[in-house]
C-alpha cells in the first residue's frame, strides 16, 4: 500500500479527487491501493529540558547552557492530534511506500521527517511530491513526476539545524535573562524575557529606529524659489541654515526679470512591475489598503486552497521556463472576469523577458500568480489580494511605459533655478494601476507638475520668495517598512556575503515575517499605533539588558541564515553549523552572566555621550558648559536610589530588577532623551496567557 501525508487535510481531500479516492475513513481517505492521511500543520516537536531531566524543570543559571547530545521528539500538546498521529502512524507501518506531500519547502520537509521519526518509519522508502498549485492539472502532473524522497536529505538536514539551533539559542537565551534580569519578589515568580533568533534583531531594529526618532532635533532652513510663467522654480544650490544668506539673495533678485538659461528632455523608461514574491504582495497591500502581513498571507492561504493562486510561501519574483506554455491558457481563462485588460496583450508572444522568466532566480517556489481558475465568491480581504495578484501578473507583460522629463534652467541675476516636469508618452502598464496623488507644484518638493513650452533666452517679471522648513526625524516602521526591512538587512551589516544572503532571505523567511511581527505583538514587545509599528517599554527594556551585539543584530541571523543555504544545497556539513551554534550559546551564556559594571566610572551621558559627574544632590554631564542639559536625580517617585542603581542605570540603561514605586513592583528604564521612566510588569496572570507553558516551573 502506497500512503500519502499531507500537511493539512484539505490538500489531502483534494488529492484524493484527483486520484478519484473516495472512501473516508477516520483520520484518512483510501482507495486503489493507497491511503491519502494529513497532518495538522507540525504535529512533532522537540522535548522541553525538563523532560530530559527532571531537574531541569527549575530554571536556574547553573543548568545553561544546556544542549542535549541527541534531540527527541515529543507530539505537540494539542486536542486530537494525538489521536490523528496515531493514524498516521498505523498507516505508515502497514505502507510499502509513503509519498510526502506536505508544504514544498524547507518547514514542509521538517513537518513530514519529524512525522516519520517519531513513527520508527524513517527506513520505509519515500517519495516526494513538489507542488506549487492545487488545481488538479497541477497535482497530476506532480504525481508524474515524484522524486526520490532522500535527494531531499540536504533540505531536511538544513530544517533539521534551523529547528535545533533555534531551540539552543532561543532557550538558554530567555532562560539566562528571565533568570538573571527577570526576579518580581523573593519567590519564584518572574518576568518572562523570550529571546529568539530572529524576534529579537528584528525588535532591535525597531528601538534603534524609536530611538532615532526621539534623539532627533528639528533644525530650522531655509528655501529660495520663485514663480515664473506660473511654474514653480527651485534654487539648485543647497539650502540655507541662516535666514539672512537667503534673505541676500532674494533681496538681490526682487524686480529684476528672470531669464531662461537652458531647456532640455530626456525619455525614462519605467519596466512593468515585477511578479509578487510573498513579501512584496505583503508590502503592497499593507501599503495601499493597510492590511496586516498576517492577515495578507491568511488571505493568500485561503486563495491558494481554492486553487486561485499558486503556491503563497515563496520568496521567488520569477517563473521557470517550463511555464511558459501554461501562461497564455491563464490569460484565457482569466478573459472571463479581465478581457478589457488581457485584450492589447499578444497571447501568441508575450514578452518571456529576464524579468518573468529567470530559471536561475526560482527557489524552492515560482512567483505568485493566478492559476486561471475563476472565484465565485470571496472576502473582502481574499478579493483585494487576488485582484492585486491577477493585475500584477497581467502588468508584468505590458510593454514599458515611456516619460518625457523636461528640465528647464533660469537664471536671475546670476542665482540659478530649475524646474522639472513630467509627461507620460506611452502609458503602457501604468494604465493598469490608479494615478497617484501628485505632488503641488508649490510644495517646495519636486513634482510632476505640467510644463508649458518654454523657449531659450526668453525673459521676464518672475515671483521670487522665501521658504522656512524644519528638517523630518525618521519615519517609524510601518509594517510595509519594516518588511522591508526585514527582507533588505542587509543595509544593516557590512559583510558582502551576508549581505548578499540576506537580500535573497532576509531576517526571517517570507512565511514566517508576518509571525514574527505578530510574535512581538503578543509578548507586548512592539505595538500597533494606526499604521506605525513601535516599541513598548517592555520591549526598550529587553533590547537594554542584551549587551550581545550579536544576538540583536542581523548580522547573525544572515550568517546562519547563509550556512543554512549551503547545507541545502550538499555545500556544507550540518555538523560544522550545529558546532558553530554551541560555541556560540556557550559564549552567550558565559558573557550575560559574567558581565559586571566598570566601578572606576559613572557612566556616559545618554544625551551627548561624555562622562557623568556626581553632584551634591544629583548627577549631571561633564558636557554641561557645552550645552548640555541632562541631570539625574537621586530620588525618583520616592524612591531613594543607591549609588550603585545609578551606576546600573547610567552604563546598562536599565535596571535589570523590579523596585517597590508607589507600591507596586516596576522596572526602571533610562530612555535615550536622558528620562528616567518606570514601567509596568505584566500580572503572572496575563503572561501566562501570553506565553502558554513557557513560564518558569516553581522550585519543588
Amino acid at each position: 500500500m502506497k500512503v500519502v501525508i499531507t500537511e493539512k487535510p484539505s490538500v489531502a481531500r483534494d488529492i484524493a479527487t484527483v486520484l478519484k479516492i473516495t472512501d473516508k475513513k477516520k483520520g484518512y481517505i483510501e482507495g486503489r491501493g493507497c491511503a491519502i492521511t494529513w497532518a495538522f500543520g507540525h504535529l512533532v516537536t522537540l522535548l522541553e529540558p525538563g523532560e530530559y531531566n527532571p531537574d531541569l524543570k527549575r530554571w536556574s543559571l547553573d543548568s545553561l547552557p544546556f544542549i542535549p547530545d541527541e534531540f527527541k521528539l515529543k507530539l505537540i500538546e494539542n486536542p486530537g492530534v494525538a489521536e490523528q498521529f496515531e493514524t498516521i502512524k498505523r498507516l505508515c507501518q502497514e505502507a510499502e511506500e509513503i509519498v510526502c506531500a506536505t508544504d514544498a519547502g524547507r518547514e514542509g520537509e521538517l513537518i513530514f521527517r519529524y512525522i516519520l521519526a517519531l513513527s520508527g518509519c524513517e527506513a520505509k522508502p519515500i517519495r516526494r511530491l513538489w507542488l506549487s498549485s492545487l488545481t488538479p492539472d497541477a497535482i497530476k502532473e506532480a504525481f508524474k513526476e515524484l522524486k526520490d524522497g532522500h535527494d531531499y536529505d540536504p533540505l531536511y538536514a538544513a530544517a533539521k539545524c534551523r529547528s535545533e539551533s533555534d531551540w539552543i539559542v532561543g532557550l538558554n537565551a530567555t532562560r539566562c535573562f528571565t533568570v538573571r534580569h527577570g526576579r518580581l519578589a523573593a519567590g519564584d515568580d518572574r518576568v518572562l524575557w523570550s529571546i529568539g533568533r530572529v524576534q529579537t534583531p528584528v525588535l532591535a531594529m525597531i528601538v534603534q529606529r524609536d530611538d532615532e526618532i526621539a534623539k532627533f532635533r528639528a533644525q530650522p532652513f531655509w528655501e529660495l524659489t520663485t514663480k515664473y510663467r506660473d511654474v514653480v522654480f527651485k534654487y539648485t544650490g543647497k539650502r540655507f541654515k541662516q535666514p539672512e544668506k537667503a534673505q541676500v539673495l532674494l533681496d538681490k533678485i526682487t524686480g529684476q526679470p528672470f531669464t531662461v538659461t537652458g531647456v532640455s528632455g530626456k525619455q525614462k523608461k519605467e519596466q512593468p512591475p515585477q511578479l509578487f514574491d510573498l513579501t512584496t504582495l505583503q508590502r503592497e497591500i499593507n501599503k495601499s489598503h493597510g492590511l496586516s502581513a498576517a492577515d495578507t498571507l491568511a488571505a493568500t492561504q485561503n486563495l491558494y486552497e481554492a486553487k486561485l493562486v499558486t503556491y503563497p510561501r515563496t520568496d521567488s519574483r520569477y517563473l521557470s521556463a517550463d511555464m511558459k506554455p501554461r501562461i497564455p491558457k491563464i490569460f484565457e481563462q482569466l478573459k472571463a472576469i479581465r478581457a478589457e485588460q488581457i485584450q492589447p496583450l499578444n497571447l501568441a508572444k508575450l514578452p518571456f523577458t529576464k524579468r518573468i522568466v529567470d530559471d536561475k532566480k526560482v527557489t524552492d517556489h515560482h512567483a505568485v500568480i493566478p492559476t486561471g481558475m475563476i472565484p465565485r465568491s470571496l472576502g473582502a480581504n481574499e478579493q483585494m489580494v487576488y485582484d492585486a495578484i491577477t493585475t500584477q501578473f497581467i502588468a508584468a507583460f505590458y510593454p514599458i511605459c515611456i516619460k518625457k522629463i523636461t528640465t528647464i534652467d533660469g537664471a536671475s541675476e546670476e542665482v540659478k533655478f530649475q524646474a522639472k516636469g513630467t509627461q507620460i508618452i506611452e502609458p503602457g502598464w501604468s494604465v493598469l494601476f490608479p494615478k497617484k496623488k501628485k505632488k503641488k507644484a508649490d510644495d517646495g518638493e519636486d513634482s510632476e507638475q505640467t510644463l508649458p513650452t518654454f523657449e531659450k533666452d526668453e525673459s521676464g517679471p518672475h515671483e521670487p520668495s522665501m521658504r522656512e522648513g524644519k528638517t523630518k526625524p525618521p519615519k517609524a516602521f510601518s509594517e510595509n517598512t519594516l518588511l522591508g526591512a526585514m527582507e533588505a538587512a542587509g543595509k544593516l551589516v557590512d559583510d558582502d556575503i551576508l549581505r548578499e544572503a540576506l537580500k535573497e532571505r532576509g531576517i526571517g523567511t517570507p512565511a514566517t515575517r508576518a509571525a514574527i511581527i505578530e510574535t512581538l505583538i503578543r509578548r507586548n514587545y512592539i505595538r500597533r499605533e494606526k499604521k506605525q509599528i513601535r516599541a513598548t517599554d517592555m520591549g526598550r527594556c529587553l533590547i537594554a539588558l542584551i549587551h550581545d551585539p550579536l544576538l540583536k543584530s542581523p548580522e547573525m541571523t544572515g550568517e546562519w541564515e547563509e550556512k543554512l543555504k549551503q547545507i541545502e544545497r550538499s555545500e556544507a556539513e550540518a555538523s560544522g553549523f550545529m558546532n558553530g551554534i554551541h560555541s556560540y550559546t556557550r559564549g552567550l551564556i558565559e558573557t550575560s552572566t559574567s558581565a559586571k559594571l566598570d566601578t572606576d566610572r559613572l557612566g556616559d551621558c545618554p544625551l551627548c555621550g561624555k562622562e557623568i559627574i556626581k553632584g551634591k544632590t544629583a548627577y549631571g554631564c561633564s558636557g554641561w558648559k557645552d550645552g548640555c542639559t541632562f541631570v539625574l536625580e537621586s530620588e525618583y517617585k520616592g524612591l531613594q536610589l543607591t549609588p550603585n542603581q545609578i551606576q546600573v542605570l547610567l552604563q546598562m540603561r536599565v535596571l535589570p530588577y523590579p523596585v517597590h514605586i508607589e507600591g507596586q513592583l516596576r522596572l526602571l528604564l533610562l530612555s535615550t532623551q536622558g528620562d528616567l521612566m518606570d514601567i509596568d510588569l505584566p500580572s503572572a496572570d496575563r503572561q501566562k496567557k501570553m506565553e502558554p507553558n513557557t513560564r518558569p516551573a516553581q522550585k519543588r
